[in-house]
């Protein structure tokens, strides 16, 4: 049959079709007419009935508005006195606390005394509003007053006695009513005393020993009084600084001696022949009290400093029943967690001059360590659904976790910074010498030098690179949540049936150009997900959002390499979608038991028409796919001559797949 008998046919066919649905078209009008006569007789009915409505709604409203004022003013007044009953019953159960207080203080039982001033410290939290608060507020801090002058003796005996069973409950006490610090100061003078004492007693015992000997065995009490107090405070003083505590009672001590350091020395001075051995011979024992109690001190001090963050940590409670209320919860956590990053930092300078920079890292690493693992059981915790919803949490999880290493990375600088600062020579004491034994000093110094020297040392290096994988894994689980959809819809395309419906069919066995076809559902469907997806990336990647740059540039080369230019970000991610989207297309069309010419022509539609979305959003189609898209397109006596230069591994596929012969 030649072309024009052909094209004679298909105009005879288009023709014959015109003319059926031309009788169709006249005959349904009638009905259409009539139907249409319905529909507007309908519509005014519906109309009147609207205006009636209309019409009993603003009658109704009127009838009921002065009622509503009237409910709305008894509410109000109904809720004023509700407010005031609760003051009153607050009043009147203040001055029953305060009359009952005054005969349990005859009976000096302390914990009933206590447990009335909590009742009143409630109920002054309710009296804000009343007239005479501040007159109560005077009065309740009268009553605390009281009952610490009642306390003290009782205290102090615990203190000096070394009861912990008794100092726990007075912690307790003292906690509840806001005085712990004023307990701190009565353990700090029941110290102090006892170790002023044993001076005394000291140089009455030994008399005929020299000075330096006096200062040697005294030193030797504070490092006894170290290991039992230190061990003691703890154990009472849960959340309080045992090395702070004791360290400010040591200097005090030391300023209170009577006679003092000083003193001794000057007198004996005027006694010894050998002036400048005996000052060594003071400075000797004096450095190695320095260097024995820094000892005590470093062995725990990081471990303090870390346990000290870590409670931090805890005191933030982030972790919330609602996903959602959790990451908000962790990204307004993140300037309270770099400030108490912050104290640490200063305490080391305070508490070690310094030198106690290993171990202030170390703790640090825990501390961030231990921040990160709220983040990672987020991530874990919203691999359970697949939205647009988990997609744009997911996204602001990567955004706080970009904003913390962005944090890390400042500090980082300020550390180094600091090191640099302890290098410079017009440092006026070297503190290293008195504080660091030989391997400390040795990891001190090393660290110092490669600061100095440049070299490519990261203070924070361990924290970084858990802040940059915990960024990689959250963009995976972001990925997987947008990719997640299309796998679905692409599973079509391996079943066998999706290409069965096209087995003999006339149209797609015809000369007709492929813009005569049109795309399956699955195609169109991935194609406005992805159209879809760029409104969705605009929140985030589409204004500058610094956190959100570093956590992406954190991720990959491919990140770090982008243009300096708004989107540019979001173009990679939309081609790391695409080309993840071309390569499952392209294993599934491998995986296709068969297709026949009429389906190798659909399949082939299917993949221009995906070829054309990723062009409209700025994409090219992967070179895979594209070989696959060729080699559907090839007439089958021309397929030999015409896929030379393919793969072999997608022309053997594709022959396979479509039972071509191969000669």
């Amino acid at each position: 049959m030649s072309l024009v008998m052909k094209l004679q046919l298909y105009v005879q066919q288009v023709n014959n079709s015109l003319e059926n649905s031309s009788q169709q078209v006249l005959a349904s009008l009638p009905k259409i007419m009539h139907d249409a006569k319905i529909l507007q007789q309908e519509a005014l009915v519906l109309k009147e009935k609207m205006g009636q409505v209309k019409e009993e709604i603003v009658q109704i409203e009127q009838d009921t508005r002065k009622s509503i004022n009237t409910i709305e003013k008894l509410d109000e007044m109904k809720n004023q006195l509700t407010i005031a009953k609760q003051g009153l019953h607050e009043s009147d159960n203040w001055t029953v606390l305060v009359n009952d207080l005054e005969e349990i203080f005859d009976s000096k039982n302390i914990e009933a005394i206590s447990s009335k001033i909590l009742g009143m410290q409630s109920s002054l939290k309710l009296l804000v509003n009343v007239a005479d608060f501040e007159d109560r507020k005077l009065q309740l801090e009268g009553l605390k007053n009281r009952l610490e002058a009642i306390a003290s003796p009782v205290i102090v005996q615990a203190f000096t006695t070394s009861d912990a069973e008794a100092s726990v409950k007075f912690v307790h006490i003292f906690s509840s009513i806001g005085r712990i610090t004023q307990l701190v100061k009565y353990y700090h003078n029941c110290q102090k005393d006892a170790l002023v004492k044993k001076w005394r007693t000291q140089l009455e015992l030994e008399q005929d020993e020299s000075v330096v000997q006096w200062i040697h065995n005294y030193h030797g009490i504070l490092l006894s009084n170290w290991h039992t107090q230190c061990k003691w405070f703890n154990q009472v003083f849960i959340g309080e600084s045992a090395v702070d505590s004791l360290i400010n009672i040591y200097v005090d001590v030391l300023n209170s001696l009577d006679p003092s350091f000083n003193q001794c020395i000057d007198a004996a001075l005027k006694q010894v022949q050998d002036k400048l051995t005996f000052l060594h011979d003071v400075k000797q024992v004096s450095k190695q009290f320095a260097e024995n109690l820094w000892n005590v001190i470093e062995q725990s001090s990081s471990a303090y400093e870390q346990a000290s963050l870590v409670k931090h940590l805890n005191t933030l409670h982030c972790m919330k029943d609602e996903l959602p209320d959790t990451i908000q919860a962790l990204g307004l956590s993140a300037n309270q967690v770099m400030d108490h990053a912050l104290e640490a930092r200063k305490r080391c300078q305070q508490f070690t001059e310094n030198c106690g920079f290993c171990g202030l890292l170390i703790a640090l690493r825990a501390y961030f360590s231990t921040y990160a693992g709220y983040f990672r059981q987020i991530d874990r915790s919203k691999r359970l659904k697949e939205n647009w919803n988990t997609f744009q949490l997911s996204f602001s999880l990567l955004q706080h976790s970009g904003d913390v290493l962005l944090k890390v990375q400042h500090l980082e600088k300020e550390l180094t910074m600091s090191i640099l600062e302890l290098n410079k020579p017009n440092t006026s004491i070297k503190f290293k010498h008195f504080l660091l034994d030989a391997e400390n000093l040795k990891e001190y110094e090393s660290l110092i030098k490669c600061v100095t020297e440049g070299t490519q040392l990261s203070l924070l290096d361990y924290v970084t690179k858990e802040f940059n994988k915990l960024c990689t894994d959250v963009h995976h689980t972001t990925y997987q949540v947008v990719f997640g959809p299309v796998s679905a819809h692409l599973e079509i395309v391996s079943a066998s049936e999706t290409w069965a419906q096209f087995d003999g069919s006339s149209l797609h066995n015809s000369d007709l150009p492929d813009y005569s076809f049109s795309p399956q559902e699955y195609i169109t469907q991935i194609g406005q997900y992805l159209l879809e997806l760029p409104q969705h990336l605009e929140p985030f990647l589409f204004k500058e959002n610094p956190a959100l740059t570093c956590a992406l540039k954190a991720i990959d080369q491919e990140y770090a390499d982008a243009p300096d230019r708004e989107g540019a970000l979001a173009q990679i991610f939309l081609q790391k979608v695409a080309r993840g989207i071309c390569n499952s297309f392209a294993e599934k069309v491998l995986s296709i038991s068969t297709l026949s010419q009429p389906a190798s022509r659909q399949l082939s539609h299917d993949i221009n028409y995906l070829n054309n979305v990723l062009q409209d959003l700025g994409i090219t189609m992967s070179e895979n796919l594209q070989q696959l898209l060729a080699l559907l397109k090839i007439p089958p006596d021309q397929y030999q001559v015409q896929s030379i230069g393919y793969s072999a591994k997608y022309v053997a596929g594709i022959r396979q797949i479509r039972h071509l012969m191969s000669n």
